[in-house]
């Protein structure tokens, strides 16, 4: 019998992994290397590296602000109970907010780290608002697309290393998570999601639109960069709205009151 390599072993592993990823949850959310577990076990580790390091992203202290993280754990757990959320029970879904008001834009790791610029906060008008946008980060931590897009980036080869202990391979992937640019396939589905989750709830469905009508409004040169590879904001508008009639979503509720009293306990 020929000797099996370690290299075939851990092939092996990694395809029979996958197979037995096939079940309700991972249907139409394409072809990933990675499994769950890793998901939440590269989001840990890029959490760790973002909350050690202030300087890059200074973090709002969740006890000095404590009123302001209850408001956005109570949007979050609105969104995971609309019962949309297949990962719900799996992931994290921990909240952290970015202390940077000249930065419009919100990110997610695989496994449902989540983190919130001021920025952004402070650009939107309403709790239906970031509901969307939140909804919209929640859906590409449950379609896996960070780790989708990776399997993409970096080839199995680099996930056979990560798997056999290689610091520099692991190091390598947290920084791509970090800096992670999504296709515009993966926004759209993201945008579709977040009508999804907001459709059973209360809120204005298509809240995530309120977004990019003001991107919208700003014209070409006040539209942040990262957006540039994204769908066309009027496209994306057209589309949280039309998803939201077609589904038949009843929620009118923005609740905007509330939400600016909660910008109010924010730094200035």
């Amino acid at each position: 019998m020929k000797k099996v390599t370690l290299s075939y072993l851990l092939i092996s592993i990694v395809f029979l992994g996958a197979c037995g990823m096939i079940n309700e949850k991972n249907k139409g959310k394409g072809v990933n290397l990675f499994t769950v577990q890793q998901d939440k076990e590269l989001g840990a580790q890029v959490a760790t590296e973002i909350d050690g390091n202030p300087a890059e992203f200074p973090l709002l202290d969740s006890n000095q602000y404590r009123e302001v993280y209850a408001y956005v754990y109570k949007v979050r757990d609105k969104i995971l109970n609309s019962g949309n959320v297949d990962f719900k029970d799996e992931f994290n879904w921990r909240l952290r907010i970015i202390h940077d008001d000249s930065t419009l834009n919100a990110f997610c790791t695989p496994g449902g780290y989540i983190y919130i610029y001021t920025g952004i906060l402070k650009f939107l008008e309403s709790e239906d608002e970031f509901a969307g946008v939140l909804g919209h980060e929640i859906g590409h931590a449950d379609m896996r697309h960070s780790t989708r897009q990776m399997t993409t980036m970096f080839g199995l080869q680099m996930l056979l290393d990560v798997l056999a202990g290689d610091a520099a391979a692991l190091k390598q992937v947290t920084a791509g998570l970090i800096g992670l640019k999504f296709s515009r396939k993966h926004e759209t589905e993201a945008d579709a999601k977040s009508v999804e989750y907001l459709c059973p709830t209360d809120y204005n469905a298509a809240g995530g639109a309120g977004f990019f009508e003001k991107i919208q409004a700003m014209g070409g040169s006040g539209v942040p960069e990262f957006l540039s590879t994204h769908p066309d904001p009027g496209n994306r508008i057209d589309h949280f709205h039309n998803a939201a009639i077609t589904s038949g979503c009843q929620g009118k509720n923005d609740y905007k009151t509330e939400y600016q009293k909660m910008l109010s306990k924010l730094p200035r």
